[in-house]
């Protein structure tokens, strides 16, 4: 028996159910974050084997790190020069696998799967993001909640580990019930069915697309999604807020700031930030001020847009792309993930908005949702753009195409976006998108589509309307039908570009 991991979990739990959120959230107010990222780095350094190592290699008497100017000259660590060259305990604590007691398996979109072990404590504190949200998007401290867990279950970091930290809320006196069906459509059907009208409010929890095609296949099987005043928590990927028009638009959702959120999360250190009311409200106003989101943002595409809490996870920015630190089964000090973005304080934002004459906090139904955290935007990685006549092409452009009205009933939002060559070596932007499941193909859809995509290129994206000469601009476009074998085969996680 271990007794120290005992006393571990039981100071660490007591802690998450005694603790009011309000208290965390507030803590960058009240204390400098930079000191607490400090604080870590000579923890870390003390008792993790392989950062000692990464150290040594570097030439960096860890004794030289004494101030946060000090700190920002480390070198990021990143998988290829640290995760792979260690073994799984040299990057745990005290070097030993066994202080962590779940280990959880990453996609694997950037190649082969990695395996990232942790322990109860390190999901309390990613609990906190799932409070943040049940507590002041869902007023789930007040209403019988049903969270239906649609994230893959199995050694996938999503469905299990989110499933755990909705019954830790629960713990801490949340009236929330928790069922995992995983991305099985026929038991989440079933679920909802027999067991929603229980209680005052059903939560999907899952990836936007699955989540999308949960509710779409819904309707036509009878599903009343209004009846279940349903709300959504999405994970792993970018959407619009057309996108979120749209499925608010299907389950009847009343409030589009509160009826659902995003979670920035990843398996190497579970939820780094979450949308708020707040950021909701200023994304859905950059969404229909594209300058502006421009002028914020410096891209012609709008990016996820969170908050979160520096003392759980610590961000920096260089060179474009987003640095971490955080403690985990496997601790991480300026962690390079390869997303591009950039972070933003809460004054900044509010400064920014305020010269676009834009004041979301009047415009927020409920002061639910405000606090004074920064703000992190992510683009994701930039290997899933292509370029065209030297404008870089976003899939999230195309997307706001294929949610207008009439075409999104259509299509099922998925698509491949590609540059190609005609025979006489001219190049042209493809996009072979998928059909609705028993929606016929035609010359008129196929126009229709091609005719929305281009409008809105030209009105999000200025390098597409100002780069590419006009007689290049509309896209080829095919249609495909459900699960096509070569472009959407089912189960597998979608590309939304092929170079």
């Amino acid at each position: 028996m271990r007794e120290e991991q005992r006393q571990r979990a039981v100071k660490a739990f007591q802690e998450f159910l005694t603790t009011p959120m309000q208290t965390l959230l507030e803590r960058h107010a009240n204390s400098s974050a930079e000191s607490g990222v400090l604080a870590l780095f000579h923890s870390v350094v003390n008792t993790v084997p392989a950062y000692r190592a990464f150290l040594a290699e570097h030439n960096i008497d860890p004794l030289s790190i004494q101030t946060y100017e000090d700190f920002q000259k480390l070198p990021p660590i990143t998988k290829e020069n640290y995760l792979k060259l260690h073994s799984l305990a040299e990057l745990c604590r005290n070097g030993e696998l066994s202080s962590c007691d779940t280990i959880a398996v990453s996609s694997g979109s950037t190649g082969k799967p990695t395996f990232w072990p942790r322990f109860f404590a390190d999901e309390l504190q990613i609990a906190t993001r799932f409070e943040q949200i049940f507590h002041e998007s869902f007023y789930a401290d007040t209403r019988r909640t049903l969270a239906v867990i649609c994230f893959t279950l199995g050694t996938w970091v999503g469905g299990i580990f989110t499933m755990n930290c909705c019954r830790y809320l629960a713990s801490k006196g949340y009236p929330i019930t928790v069922i995992s069906p995983g991305n099985n459509k026929e038991e989440i059907f079933r679920v909802v069915q027999e067991l929603g009208e229980q209680f005052e409010q059903v939560v999907l929890l899952g990836y936007p697309p699955f989540i999308k095609d949960v509710i779409d296949s819904g309707i036509p099987r009878g599903v009343e999604w209004q009846k279940y005043h349903l709300k959504m928590v999405f994970a792993g990927e970018v959407f619009s807020e057309e996108w979120r028009n749209l499925v608010g638009e299907r389950v009847d959702s009343t409030n589009l700031c509160y009826d659902s959120a995003a979670l920035y999360g990843t398996a190497d250190a579970g939820v780094l930030g979450n949308e708020t009311p707040l950021s909701i409200c200023i994304r859905r106003f950059l969404a229909n001020n594209p300058n502006a989101a421009r002028a914020l943002f410096g891209e012609s595409r709008l990016p996820t847009l969170v908050q979160y809490d520096p003392f759980s996870r610590f961000f920096e920015v260089r060179e474009g792309t987003l640095l971490f630190s955080g403690d985990n089964g496997i601790p991480l000090i300026r962690y390079n993930i390869l997303d591009t973005g950039g972070i933003i304080s809460y004054d900044e934002m509010l400064n920014f908005l305020s010269e676009w004459g834009f004041d979301p906090l009047t415009d927020l139904s409920s002061d639910r949702g405000i606090h004074q955290l920064p703000f992190v935007y992510v683009f994701g990685r930039s290997n899933f753009t292509v370029s065209y006549f030297g404008a870089n092409i976003y899939p999230e452009n195309v997307t706001v195409g294929l949610e207008q009205a009439v075409i999104k009933d259509w299509v099922t939002g998925k698509f491949v976006l590609q540059v190609k060559e005609d025979g006489d070596r001219n190049k042209f932007l493809s996009a072979i998108v998928e059909l609705a499941p028993g929606v016929e193909g035609s010359e008129g859809k196929r126009e229709a589509i091609a005719s929305s995509i281009l409008s809105q290129l030209r009105r999000l994206n200025s390098e597409f309307a100002n780069y590419v000469p006009p007689a290049y601009q509309m896209l080829q476009v095919s249609l495909a039908p459900t699960g096509d074998p070569e472009y959407f085969p089912i189960g597998v996680k979608h590309r939304y570009t092929r170079k």
